[in-house]
């Protein structure tokens, strides 16, 4: 079963790093009965296309935490498209989130399918959005326009011995 993992240029490198992405359990977005119904005119590639963004979104969460670890953290999403066992994979409604899976079981990174990750262009645009999802969360339309500016930007598609690299 195809599962997007949000991740972060850091995480990424520590993962490979490790050999694995985790540990498990792990939050993930994957095509769901949820997101099929909500999206009843989608195919299978614009269905997987809403779940990536689901997991680009997410990536901005994990991006604000590393960058309060780390100011210098450079701010570019990253999300691991992964291939795991369909019983490793549970749908987990929290926050009324279609997409939003658990990966019970540990990914290897041999089971990365390819990764997908902001050009170095987007940074301002999403360095913009880290800053104001506290007051997107509040409520605060402006700051929402924010983040969905980042969202404007393309995740480009790297095969997995590219990854490395980045």
């Amino acid at each position: 079963m195809r599962v997007y993992l949000p991740s972060t240029l850091v995480r990424l490198a520590r993962d490979l790093a490790a050999g694995e992405i985790g540990p498990a359990p792990l939050p993930g977005y994957a095509v769901t009965p949820e997101l099929r119904e909500w999206y009843a005119e989608g195919d299978t590639e614009e269905l997987e296309y809403a779940a990536m963004t689901a997991a680009a979104r997410a990536s901005l969460r994990l991006l604000a935490v590393d960058q309060a670890e780390d100011p210098k953290v450079p701010p570019r999403r990253v999300v691991l498209a992964v291939e795991v066992p369909e019983q490793a994979v549970q749908r987990d409604a929290a926050g009324g989130e279609r997409a939003l899976v658990q990966v019970n079981a540990p990914v290897l990174a041999r089971d990365i399918a390819a990764g997908h990750v902001d050009d170095e262009q987007a940074a301002e645009d999403v360095q913009a959005a880290i800053k104001a999802l506290p007051d997107a969360d509040a409520g605060d339309e402006d700051a929402r326009f924010v983040v969905d500016g980042a969202e404007g930007h393309e995740l480009l598609w790297y095969a997995t011995q590219e990854l490395a690299d980045l």
